[in-house]
């Protein structure tokens, strides 16, 4: 399965308005079309995941990714947050690129570590922080997307 294929234009966004990291993840969450109570739950699980250990990777990336419920299959979401936010990322520094995983608890194609490995690989290829810094629209994403990651 090509990253390109998790991603669709609606669950991208290029301008995330939040400064806080509860509000990084609130406002991603939102960008896969859930009810509020889903919403809420996804928030919590999170959090709790956040509580761990930041999901913050260093050289402005963080990848915040959990197993839930409220979905049914595999769900990814990209933002950018062009002044950066403090996420207590491993390298101390702001992050200003976002991607959310979730996957439900049991999954027949079992995708969810693969997938979070894929995009690791590919949030930490030399160019793709400055590239994903010039991004104009969720298109442009998409094809680096499929250009960069296999």
């Amino acid at each position: 399965m090509e990253l390109r294929e998790l991603f669709t234009p609606d669950a991208i966004t290029l301008d995330l308005e939040a400064t806080s990291k509860d509000d990084i993840l609130k406002e991603m969450i939102g960008l896969l079309d859930l009810d509020e109570k889903s919403e809420a739950i996804l928030f919590k699980t999170l959090k709790r995941r956040e509580n761990l250990g930041s999901t913050g990777i260093g050289k402005g990336i963080a990848i915040p990714h959990c197993r839930s419920l409220v979905v049914e299959e595999l769900r990814l979401a990209y933002a950018r947050k062009p002044g950066g936010v403090d996420f207590s990322a491993i390298d101390d520094e702001p992050v200003y690129n976002f991607f959310l995983i979730v996957a439900p608890p049991l999954e027949v194609s079992n995708q969810y570590l693969p997938v979070l490995g894929k995009v690791a690989q590919f949030a930490k290829e030399p160019d793709v922080p400055e590239r994903l810094a010039g991004l104009e629209g969720p298109e442009e994403f998409l094809a680096l997307l499929e250009e960069k990651a296999s």
